[in-house]
């Protein structure tokens, strides 16, 4: 699918999508509780639909009301639990779409039973890092097989002394998380730093404790997990997303975007200031906590006076190569970057029309980094339905804020 912008001027009030981050989180704690609980807020993006895919597959009664209230009934914990009890191990595999959080959180999860879980998804989904799992798996003596479409992993899980490298994600400190309190014994997690992305450990916690699981801090990124816990029925509301709302407010200035908490534990709230910084000077932008804010906010640096970023290599283990996808559409744009090992180093001033397509690599952050700019000057972007991967609503939500963008 292609959308074709004509240069149009953003300006508006809209509300934020909710945070597929938290929806995540969520849905999984609500599928592992006994009883039933209600969850506000859940779009179904196509990241939410594999996760969603997923738990039904493991068997969670889920039900998605029109209003986006999923009332979500727990499977039998015991699924989770290598305890040798009686349980029924998925008959399907569990397909992730290519969803990463779904992947990542639900391997430890399939780790703690004693017999095979299949998780297929693209080949990039695929091809994405899972060193971290697969280390421990080899250190505990269980079946981690990979394929170019699928993971086979057979349990399960021993309570222990875990302790991993925070470089890569923080979505395998959060799958563990989410796993190692249904084990039956205490374990310990450190995160060895560098720890990229840590806001999003604090949110995984933070959902853990809303469903009742207790974990002790001991240190900045160490963690007591104590073991034979049950998530309990919980009522929750997901609340906006700040890397949505990011890609809307870069727009421009007269956007306003509601619906998104300030004291949020989202790190890509940040978005707010690093905007302010690009539209007043040249800045340096650490991407450590923020990676996904990487592609919109070089965009934006490109529509005003520039930038250098630090902290740039996670953004080529994405959806796509990120920084490679917006290397070449930039240039397309007349915008040569300057690419380190490390770092980029976008320039001010030489944007211009595009006189070919842009292409969306099919990654929903490129989508929404090139509409910045296709919304200045025009122009055609092959590949825009990637964006349903985590906002359906983006091409109405431009069309509310005023913007020309006609799917074709």
């Amino acid at each position: 699918m292609n959308v074709v912008f004509q240069p149009s001027r953003a300006s508006g009030t809209v509300s934020a999508p909710p945070s597929k981050s938290y929806a995540h989180r969520c849905l999984i704690c609500a599928a592992l509780a006994d009883g039933e609980s209600r969850i506000g807020g859940i779009s179904e993006s196509d990241d939410i639909a594999a996760e969603l895919t997923c738990l039904r597959t493991l068997g969670t009664g889920i039900n998605v009301s029109e209003d986006g209230t999923a009332t979500v009934r727990g499977f039998d914990r015991s699924v989770v639990r290598g305890s040798g009890r009686k349980f029924d191990l998925p008959s399907l595999p569990l397909d992730c779409y290519e969803s990463g959080s779904t992947l990542r959180f639900l391997i430890p999860l399939a780790m703690s039973l004693k017999g095979k879980t299949v998780f297929t998804g693209t080949e990039r989904l695929l091809s994405r890092p899972l060193g971290v799992y697969e280390k421990i798996a080899a250190e505990q003596g269980l079946t981690f097989s990979r394929s170019a479409r699928s993971l086979t992993v057979c349990g399960g899980l021993r309570p222990g002394n875990f302790v991993i490298s925070g470089a890569e994600s923080s979505q395998f400190a959060s799958g563990l998380l989410l796993a190692l309190p249904l084990l039956h014994g205490d374990s310990t997690l450190t995160v060895l730093p560098p720890v990229t992305s840590a806001p999003y450990i604090e949110m995984t916690l933070s959902v853990l404790r809303a469903f009742g699981i207790r974990i002790e801090r001991n240190g900045q990124y160490s963690y007591s997990v104590p073991g034979d816990q049950t998530c309990r029925p919980s009522s929750f509301t997901v609340e906006g997303d700040w890397s949505n709302a990011a890609a809307l407010l870069a727009l421009g200035p007269d956007v306003t975007v509601i619906g998104l908490d300030p004291d949020s534990l989202q790190g890509d709230k940040i978005a707010v200031r690093h905007l302010e910084a690009l539209r007043s000077g040249t800045p340096e932008i650490d991407l450590a906590d923020c990676p996904d804010l990487g592609p919109v906010l070089f965009a934006a640096a490109a529509s005003e006076h520039g930038a250098r970023f630090v902290h740039t290599e996670r953004l080529r283990l994405k959806e796509c190569d990120r920084v490679a996808a917006m290397e070449e559409e930039l240039k397309k744009c007349g915008v040569t970057l300057s690419v380190g090992k490390d770092s980029v180093t976008v320039p001010g001033g030489q944007l211009r029309a595009p006189s070919v397509p842009l292409s969306s690599h099919n990654d929903h952050r490129i989508v929404m980094a090139l509409s910045v700019i296709l919304s200045r000057f025009g122009g055609v972007l092959d590949g825009a339905e990637a964006v349903n991967k985590s906002f359906p609503a983006y091409y109405d939500t431009l069309k509310t804020l005023g913007l020309s963008a006609s799917l074709l």
